[in-house]
């Protein structure tokens, strides 16, 4: 497909990994599909979805909207949702919500056994759907896992605050190809955490840059907990 990758976002898989503790073997599982051996022969499972960015050769890359697909993935998983139950969700979900990544829209949530659409009435009242067989759901649930996702305003991921909105790092797909950033300085983090790698101040690094130390701690501490 054509698009613009200032706009996309680009990471590999071994950067969605790093980025959503999910690992590279689940990610291109979910994004390529895969064969397993049943009673009489082989079964082939469809990708749960398809990338933004078409693969060259056999190298997938991942754009911002399947970044925060597979971590929505890997939580309703993580919450006891089987997959049978995910892929019919998934497919109904793209027809109801418009969008190809619809675990993305903030519209989703899980009580650990199915997954739930938000929607709202004509009189503005919010109720929830149970998508596994389209009914109505009063329940109280757990609630969305994009508690740190900014939306734009028709509900779709705009940026991704990893360590909570208090803090400084952020992925922006428009900014530095959607690779973690000090927002408010746009420098990545992995530049300055191996620029104090190299240096061994917190300090001169700032001076170079030409900005807060404080940036340059939380930059340090956020490539800290990717590696760790």
């Amino acid at each position: 497909m054509t698009m613009n990758l200032l706009q996309t976002g680009i990471y590999t898989v071994p950067d969605a990994a790093r980025l959503t503790g999910v690992s590279p073997w689940r990610i291109r599982r979910w994004l390529k599909g895969y064969e397993f051996k049943v009673k009489h022969g082989r079964h082939r499972s469809a990708a749960v979805w398809n990338s933004q960015i078409d693969p060259i050769g056999h190298t997938i890359a991942l754009g911002f909207l399947d970044l925060l697909e597979v971590r929505c993935v890997d939580a309703f998983i993580s919450a006891g949702v089987n997959w049978k139950t995910l892929r019919h969700v998934q497919g109904q979900a793209r027809k109801l919500v418009g969008h190809t990544h619809p675990f993305c829209t903030n519209r989703f949530a899980t009580d650990g056994q199915t997954i739930f659409m938000e929607a709202r009435g004509r009189n503005n009242e919010i109720t929830l759907w149970d998508m596994r067989d389209v009914q109505r759901v009063f329940d109280r649930i757990i609630r969305p896992f994009l508690k740190n996702i900014e939306f734009d305003g028709g509900r779709v991921p705009r940026r991704w605050w990893p360590k909570g909105k208090a803090h400084l790092v952020a992925l922006d797909p428009r900014r530095s190809f959607g690779q973690p950033i000090v927002f408010r300085d746009g420098v990545p983090t992995a530049v300055l955490a191996r620029s104090v790698t190299a240096n061994g101040s917190v300090e001169e690094v700032a001076r170079w840059f030409e900005i807060h130390p404080a940036s340059v701690r939380e930059a340090v501490e956020f490539e800290r907990t990717l590696a760790a």
